[in-house]
């Protein structure tokens, strides 16, 4: 059904209600209007990184970890994957009448804010700091979730529009002011390329204001989308959003008035209570029954769209429920769960071999949690392997495990009768008597991410610092002071200071939260069974970069992400080690595409990611340093050189002026070929110097 056969149809449904009928259709949880037999229907579900709060799901890595693949192709099947569970859950719950929250098709993901500072608690929901890759990975997603079929699989929706990324706790009530460069350069692209290259259905406003507007009322963002994108979908307010119009912005004074700002601006749906108030409005005469109809005709075009409405139905109808948890859902989980996990150090401890490591010390709050397995907005797994689980299955009968908990994953004792430091003791006598420790260590979703959500124990889903919470810094140096070899995995989604880490220990794998059985993929590491293959999504800075950036509530772009510090980071966006060796041997260009030779001279065969990035030679306006504008993600036997074409992005040869203009660059670019970024850090951890290759407008 093409679009304009199902607003045809929303037109004709739309025009049999009465007004009260039409507003009622505009909040999240609509209710039926039986004499036109239209069933009630909850707008709101989730979908981040497998089906949210509706039972039991395919649980996959966070999104932060399915950024770490640098895999595009996979991203899209997982999005598929989760469609259908979708599908089916909705076909089997509908047909017992059950059309709760949670339980349609209308998917509040995914999220493209850009993780632009790393203190932000939700930054893990995210695809990373770069515009670029967040479009490639955010299109990929909404592909795959929507699909190509005569109706839509699920309705993605691209949140939140826009200018969105903390302090989680002024949120309701904060301003957040960009420049036009930094809108057109960094917050708007993701938007963007969601609307126009994978015609997301919906997009959702963020609670801030943008530069003084409301973003669920804004006008200056309703014109960039449906003017100058030619946005057609539907648009959600985030939930209870406009109720902060008047509470906490203070734009307006009365619920009647935020109504008449959110609808008229073009909100057309409204996650949260406000819209309740939308016949006082009308009876008022501060809307007419026009602006209501045209938000409901566009509501209801998606769910024509979905299929869910008429006698035609959606080819998706008999898809089972039997497809829920299926073993080539689980295994795409799992092969992300590989590909998302990055070898940040490796000393030449790893890969262990089970037949001979002897006696094996796992220590650490992460290690047997279920909890930082999953991330935030996630669902229920039927079953669940943590990564001591993973450790104990794969060298079962060959290698002794011995376990201790360690630490509290931030409390200063586990047991709260008893002293601080109650499980230390535990812990160095369990590396004493260990040959190699596997220390596992991290956050979860009880410290960072949204605000409100599972009480989030520090700064309302924010961290303060880098660090890791002092119990764990505490046990990370008890446990090094033994001098056993060290394995560090950290079960995080942001950055954080690993310098003692990095400085001491033998290794250091960051698994990020790799899904309900993600402990298996971790173990296969480990082990061997697989190679490490992912990269950075964000820099990992020290610490003390805090005190030299911007402010958090500050959001310009200087001194933050790859593309603007100036310093040197612990770990660079775009880093990541592997068990082989693959460096580039040969490169060449023109705009369109890169030809690059590579060659894995390492003694593993393993996964690696190709990475292009582009560097103006002259414009004033180009970032200080060189964008990503490439990847493509390989796998090289030991010893195999290949050839490989990689698309280059064509607006990585513009640059944006100070008003925000994006314009033609300076006409000579030098391109970077690679497995990271072309920086001196990168060049320092890997060994191995980027190609380069000058493009000219000239030649």
């Amino acid at each position: 059904m093409t679009r304009e056969q199902a607003k045809k149809l929303a037109e004709e449904l739309v025009g049999q209600m009465t007004v009260e009928e039409k507003a009622s259709q505009l909040r999240f949880d609509a209710p039926a209007i039986e004499r036109l037999n239209v069933p009630e229907y909850n707008w709101w579900n989730e979908a981040l990184h497998g089906l949210a709060r509706g039972g039991t799901a395919t649980v996959f890595p966070q999104a932060i970890g399915m950024a770490a693949m640098f895999d595009d192709e996979l991203l899209k099947q997982i999005a598929e994957a989760v469609s259908v569970e979708a599908r089916a859950k909705y076909n089997a719950y509908s047909a017992e009448g059950d059309r709760d929250i949670y339980h349609g098709l209308t998917v509040w993901s995914p999220n493209v804010n850009i993780f632009r500072d790393p203190r932000w608690g939700r930054g893990h929901e995210t695809y990373g700091e770069d515009p670029y890759l967040t479009s490639r990975l955010g299109t990929a997603y909404v592909r795959g979730l929507q699909g190509d079929g005569e109706t839509l699989r699920t309705a993605a929706c691209a949140k939140h529009f826009a200018v969105h990324s903390g302090p989680e706790a002024l949120r309701h009530s904060f301003d957040a002011v960009a420049t036009g460069k930094d809108m057109e350069e960094t917050y708007l692209p993701a938007f963007r390329a969601l609307v126009q290259d994978a015609q997301v259905e919906a997009v959702m406003g963020a609670y801030n204001r943008t530069n003084g507007e409301p973003c669920c009322a804004s006008a200056a963002l309703m014109r960039k989308l449906r003017g100058d994108w030619g946005f057609e979908g539907h648009f959600v307010s985030d939930c209870w959003a406009i109720r902060d119009f008047h509470e906490n912005h203070k734009v307006t004074s009365v619920p009647v008035e935020s109504v008449t700002m959110a609808l008229k601006a073009g909100c057309d749906l409204n996650c949260g209570c406000t819209y309740q108030h939308i016949m006082d409005a009308y009876a008022k005469g501060m809307i007419t029954e026009e602006d209501i109809t045209a938000c409901a005709v566009r509501l209801f075009t998606t769910r024509y769209l979905l299929g869910t409405l008429g006698e035609t139905g959606s080819e998706y109808d008999s898809v089972p429920y039997t497809v829920i948890e299926c073993d080539e859902h689980l295994s795409l989980a799992h092969r992300a769960a590989l590909e998302s996990c990055v070898l940040l150090k490796n000393s030449g401890l790893l890969p262990l071999d089970p037949e001979t490591c002897g006696t094996l010390g796992v220590i650490g709050p992460n290690a047997d949690s279920r909890v930082s397995l999953i991330g935030n907005y996630h669902g229920t797994s039927s079953r669940y392997t943590t990564v001591l689980e993973g450790i104990q299955d794969l060298t079962a009968g060959r290698c002794r495990v011995l376990y201790s908990q360690g630490c509290d994953l931030y409390r200063d004792r586990v047991e709260p009768l008893a002293k601080a430091g109650d499980r230390l003791a535990e812990a160095v006598a369990v590396a004493k008597n260990s040959d190699t420790v596997i220390l596992v260590l991290g956050l979860d979703e009880t410290l960072e991410g949204e605000e409100g959500d599972t009480g989030n124990s520090y700064y309302s889903g924010d961290k303060q610092d880098l660090l890791l919470p002092e119990s764990q810094r505490i046990l990370l140096e008890r446990v090094l002071a033994v001098g056993k070899p060290v394995v560090v995995i950290l079960m995080a989604g942001s950055a954080i200071d690993l310098s003692a880490a990095q400085e001491q220990a033998d290794a250091v794998l960051l698994t990020w939260y790799p899904g309900a059985r993600g402990g298996s993929a971790v173990a296969e590491l480990l082990f061997g069974k697989a190679s490490p293959s992912g990269k950075l999504p964000v820099t990992f800075y020290r610490n003390t970069a805090l005190d030299s950036m911007p402010a958090f509530t500050d959001y310009s772009m200087r001194g933050r992400t790859y593309r603007y510090y100036q310093g040197t980071p612990l770990y660079p966006f775009g880093y990541g080690l592997s068990y082989g060796a693959c460096s580039a041997v040969a490169l060449s260009a023109d705009r369109g595409t890169a030809t690059v030779t590579v060659r894995n001279a390492g003694a593993c065969d393993t996964d690696d990611v190709i990475e292009l990035y582009l560097k103006d030679n002259a414009s004033p306006f180009a970032p200080p340093n060189p964008i990503l504008c490439g990847f493509r993600r390989i796998r090289l036997t030991a010893g195999e050189e290949a050839v490989f074409e990689v698309a280059l992005d064509s607006r990585a040869f513009t640059v944006v002026d100070d008003s925000g203009r994006r314009i033609p660059g300076s006409g000579s670019w030098t391109l970077y070929a690679g497995f990271g970024a072309p920086d001196r850090r990168t060049e320092e951890l890997t060994g191995t110097k980027a190609l380069s290759f000058v493009i000219s407008d000239r030649s």
